[in-house]
């Protein structure tokens, strides 16, 4: 009943990205990626498709998800080097981190039709092909399925909010997860809820979260003696704020206002989720009403600025290496928390908003006295001053956040090895 009503919604969207216009935002983006998008598969299927070497598709729909997938990617290709890749992606956002994985195929995936996904499986003829955290398509499951292309789902989570346990997502996407040959899931509250849509038991094993690794693996690459990390370095009471949105910023701000009356050094690092121009006017702003020396990122002067400014993506990870403490965004933001786990790899205490009941990595933290939940400016001016006045308490904070990353470790050999096992049923010398 629900199949052909789903199949008339994909169509309409294929429709639209035929017509659709070229514009900025991610929607028209996103759309305008499906155009010629067949072509694309075809081309690279018949130019450099090696029907000589195993092929591991991985379908990672933004790039939270990609960064769980890396280090089972990079694990796979280091140990089997003839292993062609193929890595796809839905959201616009996740454009410039694929192409950074350097896999031998990447693009966008199309939408999800019976017809597109006939189409993919001819060209890249997959020995494997691998959903990471939730994103399982019905059409490309059910026809990679009948041709008996292994199916794998790794760091698998299905939170208790989720739409994918209404009633409707669930009888829609039951039969794309029964048909799953291997499942890795996060934890035992997200297995439960997976065989409950409809995961078969002797499929599923809990393997842990893939990010613990990849955070982990970031934090010890981070080199200070490079840019930006060495223009920056110094012995200020540092607190890097990460991925903030205004709403976040309504709070940190005046918070920081507490934090440099009790301590004049300290130095607030912060990255705006999305560093479009009016969003750093408006900091800019804040900061020169408070008369604070201000910097951007790559400013000669950010080295001595009160404020470091950060107006560009893909460095966060590494600046959090400058953190005595860190208060990341989304807290008081309807996105949702953003990952407290890169600061936390960098053993730094975190500081989050009220809204990360949703955050297992969050509530991790809290339990474990590595991180807070604040809920106004006066809580988080109070956490802050408390970790930058007192040494012992900030390194005590930062020991136990560290050691929460530490105990999630192990994920990504676990699916890998995973991965591995579906590899091997359509190549068996594959670890020979």
């Amino acid at each position: 009943m629900l199949r052909p009503i789903y199949a008339a919604v994909v169509e309409v969207a294929r429709l639209a990205a035929r017509a659709a216009p070229a514009r900025d935002g991610k929607f028209w983006r996103s759309l305008g990626a499906r155009n010629g998008i067949q072509d694309r598969y075809a081309a690279w299927g018949a130019a450099h498709r090696d029907a000589g070497r195993p092929l591991l598709w991985v379908h990672a729909p933004s790039v939270g998800e990609g960064l769980q997938a890396r280090p089972v990617i990079e694990r796979l290709r280091a140990s089997h080097a003839d292993l062609q890749l193929a890595y796809t992606h839905f959201s616009p956002s996740a454009e410039r981190f694929a192409h950074s994985l350097g896999a031998d195929f990447a693009d966008y995936l199309p939408f999800d039709s019976a017809a597109d996904a006939r189409a993919s499986l001819d060209a890249l003829r997959p020995d494997a092909l691998v959903y990471s955290k939730l994103d399982v398509w019905p059409e490309l499951t059910r026809e990679a399925s009948r041709r008996g292309v292994p199916l794998g789902l790794i760091s698998a989570t299905l939170p208790a909010q989720s739409a994918r346990r209404s009633r409707l997502a669930a009888a829609l996407l039951r039969d794309a997860y029964a048909r799953l040959d291997a499942v890795g899931a996060i934890d035992h509250h997200d297995a439960d809820r997976l065989l409950a849509l409809g995961v078969r038991s002797d499929v599923l094993e809990v393997t842990g979260d893939t990010r613990y690794d990849q955070v982990w693996a970031r934090a010890h690459r981070a080199d200070r003696a490079a840019p930006p990390l060495s223009a920056l370095g110094g012995a200020r009471p540092t607190v890097v704020a990460g991925s903030t949105w205004p709403a976040d910023e309504a709070v940190l701000l005046p918070a920081w206002r507490s934090v440099r009356r009790q301590i004049a050094e300290a130095r607030l690092i912060i990255a705006p989720h999305e560093p479009a121009p009016a969003h750093l006017a408006a900091i800019e702003r804040w900061a020169s009403a408070d008369r604070l020396a201000l910097a951007r990122l790559d400013d000669p002067a950010a080295g001595r600025a009160d404020v470091v400014l950060v107006d560009r993506v893909g460095v966060l990870g590494d600046l959090y290496a400058l953190a005595a403490a860190a208060f990341v965004g989304g807290g008081f933001h309807d996105a949702g928390l953003h990952s407290v786990l890169e600061p936390a790899a960098f053993g730094a205490p975190v500081a989050f908003g009220p809204r990360c009941d949703r955050s297992r990595d969050a509530m991790l933290l809290v339990k474990a006295g590595g991180g807070v939940a604040v809920p106004h400016a006066t809580a988080l001016g109070g956490a802050l001053i408390g970790w930058l006045h007192s040494e012992p308490a900030r390194r005590a904070a930062g020991e136990r956040a560290l050691a929460v990353v530490r105990n999630g470790l192990g994920a990504a050999d676990r699916s890998a090895r995973l991965v591995e096992r579906l590899l091997e049923r359509r190549r068996p010398s594959l670890t020979d």
